[in-house]
């Protein structure tokens, strides 16, 4: 059942829904990430201000974290579970994994 959970989440970022019609008001965040295959998937997303981005982390074990740019938040190295932070400024956050550079995305955040 967990599993079908995580996969509703993931289809539902990959199609821009959410559970609360676009508004994150509660917990449910505005979208989903996974992090998995060593990459952030979707690796680019726009939300509204006030909104909130959940990572799922699964990757066969392999230590990953998010990480932005600029400071302003950063998860623990995960291999499981998952990370949220809730963005209440507009503008564009570029964030990384600390031990796999290669792997970058893009929260952009409007209003």
């Amino acid at each position: 059942m967990r599993k079908l959970l995580v996969l509703i989440a993931a289809l539902s970022a990959v199609l821009g829904l959410s559970a609360c019609g676009g508004d994150s008001g509660g917990d449910a965040p505005a979208a989903t990430i996974r992090v998995q295959n060593m990459s952030y998937s979707p690796a680019s997303i726009t939300i509204e201000k006030g909104q909130t981005v959940e990572w799922i982390f699964d990757d066969s074990g392999l230590p990953h974290d998010v990480v932005d740019d600029d400071g302003k938040f950063r998860s623990d190295l995960l291999t499981t579970g998952s990370f949220s932070h809730t963005f209440t400024e507009a503008g564009t956050f570029t964030y990384h994994c600390t031990p796999h550079t290669m792997m970058l995305g893009t929260v952009v955040v409007e209003g």
